[in-house]
């Protein structure tokens, strides 16, 4: 295992492994959003209203989690030192038959293609792909009904209330993809990061050795025509990366988003490699990960060209690839071919299919038909106790006010009308045993 230490800025926003700035896609986040508040029982006693009745106002819903789409970030590093969002509840309802105010939404910045998971499902919630896109991730609860909703004319002065809806508390994982148009691909020191350095401003490590890339950077081509476009240098994939060997399995994502792949071969002659070889390998590395990505345009870039002998293995290599082979040869040292590359690439993208986002997110429905699950269950716990369970009864009682008896028997009437009174004389409930719903217990009668 490497050694790894740590240096925190107090801004919080970047942290450095031995002097690189980390690159962070992958991280798990806790949302909840606010309760909804809760309606207020209360009647008017105004001097010349002696008839005023019940005025009880409603609660404010509860505050959002939303995450919102920034172009102007590239990493989830935050999330690295907070983990927890958390949105106010909305307000009480009011005398006077005055609302409650709403919560204020919590919006959370996340870099532009992001995809969001639901940790416990593994189901794809959304995909955030556009600056300023925004995702609800977990929606605040709805605010009760006060007292003035439920007069009658048998009950005038309902002593009757509603609590507010509790929020939604979930853990969310959040996936990092680069949106690039153009991807850089190849084995370790094919020379991935020198032509990023030298076709864009960007300022890659660069060094004689494996690995040297341990995260994805981006740089900007500008061609002199005015013509530009994003091109991602990944770090070097290996044979098994798609199974987890080397890095690559870590960063294979973001190959997804390119449009058009330059596969870059090292024609040195004294590598001991087989450039074909190599060629395969990294192909068979994509497809095994996302077969589609074998369906984009492909140009493939021979590498090194400066060195004695490249030409030589550069023509062998030729003779094995199909005849409709896209091939660019260059040197980055010597600069040779690098603007002629970049002018073909963005000839390429410009005839390039645009990659549509098949995302399913909540609000798609799907029309299978599946039997209703049953809305509550019973469990005998001893000889005199039970336990109601069911999503449906603990959000009824979660929404009873059980502060007045008008409440109360509300409450005993819509668990009769569900059905649970008689499950229960079914179960062997007795009057006088203890019936459990979360943490509220009575006596069944």
């Amino acid at each position: 295992m490497k050694s790894v230490f740590v240096l925190k800025f107090r801004n919080d926003n970047y942290s450095l492994e031995r002097g690189i700035l980390m690159f962070v896609d992958n991280v798990k986040i806790t949302v909840r959003s606010g309760k909804g508040g809760d309606g207020a029982v209360a009647f008017r006693h105004e001097k010349y209203v002696p008839l005023g009745g019940p005025s009880g106002g409603d609660g404010g819903r509860g505050g959002d989690i939303i995450l919102k789409a920034n172009e102007g970030m590239n990493t989830l590093m935050d999330f690295r030192y907070k983990r927890i969002f958390k949105a106010e509840a909305g307000q009480n309802g009011q005398i006077k038959g005055m609302y409650g105010h709403k919560a204020d939404p919590v919006y959370i910045k996340v870099p532009t293609g992001t995809s969001v998971y639901d940790e416990a499902t593994g189901r794809l919630i959304g995909d955030l792909v556009e600056n300023n896109q925004e995702l609800v991730v977990a929606k605040g609860g709805d605010g009760g009904r006060g007292n003035i909703h439920f007069a009658n004319s048998k009950n005038q002065a309902p002593e009757v209330a509603e609590n507010g809806e509790p929020g939604q508390e979930k853990m969310i994982k959040l996936e990092l993809k680069l949106i690039a148009d153009v991807g850089l691909v190849g084995f370790p020191s094919v020379g991935k990061s020198t032509l990023l350095s030298v076709a864009t401003s960007a300022k890659p490590k660069i060094a004689a050795y494996h690995f040297t890339t341990l995260s994805p950077n981006l740089g900007m081509v500008r061609l002199d025509d005015g013509r530009d476009f994003v091109i991602a240098d990944l770090p070097g994939l290996i044979e098994g990366a798609s199974n987890g060997v080397g890095l690559g399995i870590q960063f294979l994502r973001h190959v997804e988003r390119t449009r058009v792949i330059l596969h870059l071969v090292d024609m040195d002659p004294n590598n001991g490699r087989d450039p074909y070889e190599d060629y395969l390998a990294i192909r068979n590395e994509l497809g095994n990960y996302d077969e589609n990505v074998l369906k984009r345009p492909e140009v493939i870039v021979p590498t090194k060209l400066d060195i004695p002998g490249s030409e030589e293995r550069m023509a062998e290599f030729k003779e094995k690839l199909p005849d409709d082979a896209d091939i660019f040869p260059i040197s980055s040292i010597q600069h040779t071919g690098v603007k002629a590359l970049m002018n073909h690439t963005s000839e390429v993208l410009s005839k390039a299919e645009p990659i549509h986002f098949d995302v399913q997110t909540d609000e798609t429905k799907e029309y299978n038909y599946e039997p209703e699950a049953k809305a509550f269950t019973i469990e005998k716990e001893a000889d005199h106790d039970f336990v109601v369970k069911g999503a449906k009864v603990e959000l009824l009682l979660q929404r009873t006010n059980l502060d007045h008896q008008d409440g109360i028997m509300r409450f005993a009437r819509q668990l009769k009308s569900m059905g649970i009174e008689d499950a229960l004389i079914d179960a062997g409930a007795e009057s006088g045993d203890s019936v459990t719903i979360l943490d509220f217990t009575f006596e069944f009668i």
